[in-house]
């Protein structure tokens, strides 16, 4: 996994526990990626370092303006790109798995593409 992929992956983790809670800690990271406490604190000191992530007082993770953006439009390829799996008739863990590896990659001109194509089928 190159940094950018990892980078990303951080983003939409915070992300995504942050939809289920108001609180989101390294441990809660740790956990929902499987990773061990001293990686998710290093990877969460290159999103600091970045501007895309801060850390309030009591230690909790916030993203940023700008870390907010990229996380919502990492989840959102993560979201259309299940969908598109599993109205191919792909099994749900393995449409979501195949969006998590393809998410990172595609480009912005063939993921608006496969968005626009998605919409007939709303």
């Amino acid at each position: 996994m190159d940094n950018r992929e990892s980078a990303e992956m951080y983003l939409e983790s915070i992300y995504v526990l942050s939809l289920k809670s108001d609180t989101v800690r390294r441990i809660d990271i740790s956990k929902y990626m499987g990773y061990a406490k001293p990686s998710v604190t290093r990877g969460i000191s290159l999103l600091e370092e970045r501007g895309l992530v801060s850390v309030d007082e009591s230690g909790n993770l916030l993203l940023t303006k700008e870390g907010k953006k990229e996380a919502q439009q990492i989840y959102e390829r993560h979201t259309v790109l299940t969908n598109m799996f599993v109205k191919l008739g792909v099994d749900e863990k393995t449409a979501a798995q195949d969006a998590c590896r393809i998410e990172h990659y595609i480009s912005n001109k063939t993921f608006n593409a496969i968005k626009r194509h998605m919409k007939k089928y709303e």
